[in-house]
């Protein structure tokens, strides 16, 4: 199965509202988010992004788009309302040309489900994944736009336990206003190069989220990369145009990419493992096995899938073939071991019934 984002859209109408609703990550899992428009949506409508066709009430932001974004809690806005303080901060106008903004510095938070300050004009790089709730908004909005989201959150286990979020109370009511964004570009309109640098800073996302702690946020960044390399990979091979040629000769080979593939693979499979999703995490070392057998990492993975699975079959063929790239590993030992144990009681267990069905 290949690599999905993690944003699915449905759309559906409820007392003549238009709504529309996602399933969206964030540090702590999994959420529910649902969007209505604070106006009714028409083909035009004013904008302060300037003459750029990019920016224009008719466009909506893309990948590489710097956004000019506030975020709102609804309570909050609220508050503010009603004692005025809002009457100028809310119409205040863009101080810079729209082509000057630059990022604001975000830190993600584990306890948080909105990864931008609070009330605040924010400059948010689209595709980076630094706060999917708001970019998946984003992304439907044009400039001038706004419109409220309320997120609960998915259970992802047999029991879930959902943390109090410091956002606010659940569910969690917010505004989104868009001011303005820079122009940006679907992944297909991009460069080979162009996406490929994507792919590298996705990757090196990925692994600073996993150290930190944030591997839902980790998932994300390699599910990101490998929606942008798998169609880069049958871009590289055999190309006749000679102008594509051109564009491709800075990227690495098709071994290369394969290899580069193989790793995102195996670190999502480490992800799902830790986030409990054994089958995801089997399917994914599976497929990094395929395109690079000697990843010792993915056959380790691959075998601690298939165990949680009680696939004790395959996972011993996934242990012996790590055995066969690092003879003598503890872990590899140690998994054959348990398995050994197991099928011994799994064969203790079925002379048991038979003997029984017998007697």
């Amino acid at each position: 199965m290949e690599p999905v984002h993690l944003v699915e859209m449905q759309r559906d109408k409820q007392d003549a509202v238009d709504v529309t609703s996602w399933v969206s990550v964030c540090p702590a899992g999994l959420w529910r988010v649902q969007r209505k428009w604070t106006h009714e949506r028409t083909p035009q409508s004013s904008s302060n992004a300037g003459d750029d066709a990019s920016c224009s009430p008719n466009y909506c932001p893309k990948l590489g788009s710097l956004c000019r974004v506030r975020v709102q809690l609804k309570a909050q806005e609220d508050d503010a309302q009603d004692d005025g303080s809002s009457s100028t901060k809310g119409n205040e106008k863009l101080a810079v040309a729209v082509t000057e903004l630059v990022p604001t510095p975000i830190v993600r938070r584990l306890e948080a489900v909105l990864q931008v300050p609070l009330g605040d004009w924010t400059n948010l790089k689209l595709g980076e994944g630094q706060c999917d709730v708001t970019e998946a908004c984003l992304e439907g909005m044009r400039a001038g736009e706004k419109c409220e989201l309320q997120l609960t959150p998915i259970g992802t286990g047999p029991e879930p336990s959902v943390q109090q979020p410091s956002d606010g109370d659940l569910p969690l009511i917010a505004t989104v206003e868009l001011q303005a964004f820079t122009p940006g570009k679907e992944s297909w309109e991009m460069s080979p190069a162009e996406r490929w640098e994507w792919v590298k800073s996705h990757k090196e996302r990925g692994g600073g989220r996993f150290r930190s702690g944030d591997v839902w946020g980790a998932t994300d960044s390699y599910s990101r990369a490998l929606k942008l390399l798998i169609p880069l990979c049958g871009l590289v091979g055999d190309v006749e145009d000679t102008n594509f040629l051109e564009e491709t000769h800075q990227l690495p080979s098709s071994d290369q990419l394969k290899i580069k593939k193989a790793e995102l693979h195996s670190n999502l499979s480490l992800c799902q493992l830790k986030l409990n999703q054994p089958q995801r995490a089997r399917d994914s070392a599976a497929k990094a096995t395929q395109l690079e057998p000697g990843a010792s990492k993915a056959w380790y993975r691959l075998g601690q899938a298939c165990q949680k699975l009680n696939e004790l079959d395959e996972a011993k063929v996934a242990f012996k073939k790590l055995l066969e790239l690092q003879p003598d590993l503890p872990a590899a030992v140690k998994a054959l071991k348990e398995i050994t144990n197991k099928e011994k009681e799994r064969n203790v267990q079925l002379g048991l019934r038979l003997s029984k069905m017998f007697s």
